[in-house]
């Protein structure tokens, strides 16, 4: 049930459904949302004379998600070989400096490096997961290498690299995780301005963040059931075990091992191991806890199957201030596009396609492989729309996403329209 309300009768806890304008070129990341700060009180009477609440607790399930003002860290951590991260601006304040980072390449031009470098990192893991297993001395080189080439990738364009996380294994979860988080955090390092040898300690702990798991028993790692307490209890000693295998690597800076220890750690301090609250875990420990828990929910798991990239950012969203940084969950959705690569959409002329890269300026208007027409048969040829430049040749009016649909919908997948080298 929505009411009509003045904009100064709104309190913190309300549900906003709907506004007394459009949601489009508003700052508000969702097409209905609870009110949760004064800081958005504040937006909403400055921007609106009346809105709609609703009273229905089930309409927060299912927001729509639009734009927020773009928004840039700006000398986020101290130094990157600093015994520990700290976020200098809590709030992500506006940067009104140009992003350090500009597109070089296209993501066709990108695609064939990032698919060398995919290869090549996905070899390393498994010959890092050998040395563990047989209790050898782990080598921080080639890791720091591996990065390097990815970090250089990232910066030219991440979307190629993006894409292939979309490559997803359940046999190989455990291996590949770690590959993806550290392609994410690059990513989204790169959207917050973070320089290149920031990028590299980053990408080094995420690569290496899940390695004390290689410690836990496959039968726990593994198992399709719910943990029992016992079992749980060792699940969760992998933080402290790959922590200690890092403090024992040479040539691993602490900043690194932060993701480790702290992606687990939650804002509210209900996380594990050591419940550290706030700005205390650190941005790349956040960072980490942010893009670790995207990938293992958009991952198919022994006791799970993964959630399409638009319902994972929503879960992430409702988690903000509580389970994640605020200011940082609203930054990674921004980074992964409010309709991340891979998402299946249907447009406002009825046909169906995947989106294959954002547009980082515009990001409601990606570019998309187009796969159905509008009476939901295969398109016999899959042409690329680009939303921003595009428009509808029936109506002459402009391509719009109208929704995201479920992952699998109408049979798709989105591996099959990777773009070609």
């Amino acid at each position: 049930m929505n009411r009509k309300i003045d904009v100064h009768e709104l309190r913190k806890g309300m549900y906003v459904s709907e506004l007394d304008r459009p949601w489009v070129g508003t700052p508000f990341l969702f097409q209905g949302f609870e009110i949760r700060s004064d800081e958005e009180l504040v937006q909403l009477r400055s921007l609106c004379q009346h809105v709609y609440i609703s009273d229905d607790p089930e309409r927060i399930a299912s927001p729509q998600p639009r734009m927020v003002t773009s928004t840039r860290a700006s000398h986020v951590i101290a130094s990157p070989a600093a015994d520990h991260v700290t976020v200098l601006d809590a709030t992500l304040k506006p940067h009104r400096a140009p992003p350090r980072y500009r597109d070089q390449t296209s993501l066709e031009e990108e695609l064939g490096t990032a698919r060398v470098l995919e290869s090549g990192t996905r070899e390393l893991i498994y010959s890092i997961m050998d040395d563990v297993r047989l209790g050898r001395s782990l080598d921080s080189a080639p890791a720091k290498r591996t990065v390097a080439g990815m970090v250089e990738s990232v910066v030219r364009n991440p979307d190629a690299l993006v894409w292939l996380t979309q490559l997803k294994h359940k046999d190989e979860y455990t291996a590949l995780h770690s590959l993806r988080v550290c392609i994410l955090a690059l990513t989204f390092g790169r959207h917050l301005d973070l320089a290149e040898e920031e990028l590299n300690v980053l990408g080094t702990g995420a690569l290496l963040h899940d390695i004390g798991k290689l410690r836990v028993p496959n039968e726990i790692l593994n198992k399709p059931a719910r943990l029992t307490d016992h079992e749980y209890d060792i699940m969760k000693s992998h933080v402290p075990l790959g922590v200690k295998i890092l403090d024992n690597t040479r040539g691993i800076p602490a900043a690194a091992i932060a993701v480790a220890r702290c992606h687990h750690e939650r804002y509210s301090g209900s996380g594990y191991v050591n419940g550290i609250t706030g700005d205390q875990i650190g941005l790349f420990g956040m960072i980490g806890a942010i893009v670790d828990t995207y990938d293992a929910i958009t991952s198919d798991r022994a006791y799970h199957d993964g959630v399409s990239a638009y319902d994972a950012l929503k879960k992430l969203y409702e988690g903000r201030g509580k389970d994640f940084h605020s200011g940082l969950v609203e930054q990674f959705i921004q980074c992964m596009g409010i309709y991340p690569i891979g998402s299946i959409v249907e447009l406002n002329t009825g046909s169906v396609g995947v989106v294959i890269t954002v547009n980082r300026e515009r990001r409601l208007r990606p570019k998309v492989a187009l796969v159905l027409d509008d009476s939901k048969t295969p398109c016999p040829i899959v042409t690329v729309l680009d939303l921003f430049h595009t428009q509808s040749g029936i109506s002459g009016t402009a391509f719009e996403i109208c929704r995201v649909l479920p992952a699998g919908a109408y049979g798709i997948n989105p591996n099959s329209y990777l773009p070609s080298i």
